[in-house]
């Protein structure tokens, strides 16, 4: 008598099993993009340009904010903690509020990131509303030293309307680019002549320099953290 044997035909997966399989694979490989999309802008960051930042020298100023005493007075200590769409998280409060004068509202313009016609406040309070002058430095074509603080993300994220990404491709100027500002129906250009970076509690950003019409922008650096602040200080142009 023969026998035949005959192999089962395989059982198909249902279509269920097949998705739930497949999810972790999904998950591991959406997690790794996630990774490289906010790490890489961080590394290459301080792989290329901190190590040039870093290498800048400051314009030693006529005038210098006190540092190192009475800081606590000041509510130095902690800086760059809490909610940093307030400006009174980056400095000490009673200087912002102090030697603000009529005008309140002008703008400013960087053409190479395609940055037009921004709202300056001088003394304000908000990054998430405007850019912020911060009050009791020199103003826009006068002796001394403008100093604008702007809000950053990463930059995949910029945006030239939104204030809470308006400064994050700010380490991409170079020096001589132009920063053009609108104030009190005057227009003023100056040049890049400076870029570094400064640690979150170095108030020597307000420093003032009288000898010329200075601007100095300031926004937190590596990308999308707070550990540094990168300084742009630029010169009027005659």
């Amino acid at each position: 008598m023969a026998y035949y044997y005959l192999k089962e035909k395989p059982k198909r997966q249902s279509r269920l099993r097949a998705v739930l399989r497949f999810i972790p694979v999904l998950i591991f490989t959406i997690g790794i993009v996630i990774l490289v999309t906010a790490g890489w802008p961080i590394v290459s960051y301080e792989l290329a340009l901190a190590p040039k930042f870093r290498e800048s020298r400051v314009i030693k100023p006529y005038f210098v904010f006190p540092q190192n005493e009475n800081l606590l007075s000041f509510g130095v200590v902690g800086v760059g903690k809490g909610d940093l769409t307030e400006i009174k998280n980056w400095f000490p409060e009673n200087w912002q509020n102090a030697n603000i004068g009529k005008t309140r509202y002008y703008n400013l313009s960087i053409p190479v990131l395609g940055i037009f016609n921004a709202a300056v406040f001088v003394g304000g309070e908000n990054l998430s509303e405007n850019l912020i002058h911060y009050g009791g430095t020199a103003y826009p074509g006068s002796f001394g030293n403008a100093v604008i603080f702007g809000h950053s993300v990463l930059p995949q994220f910029f945006n030239p309307h939104d204030y809470m990404t308006i400064f994050s491709t700010l380490p991409a100027l170079k020096i001589e680019d132009e920063i053009i500002v609108d104030f009190d129906g005057v227009r003023y250009c100056y040049q890049v002549e400076k870029m570094i970076e400064v640690k979150p509690e170095d108030l020597s950003i307000l420093e003032q320099r009288f000898d010329d019409s200075y601007l100095t922008l300031v926004t937190c650096v590596p990308p999308g953290t707070y550990l540094r602040r990168l300084v742009v200080k630029a010169r009027l142009v005659k």
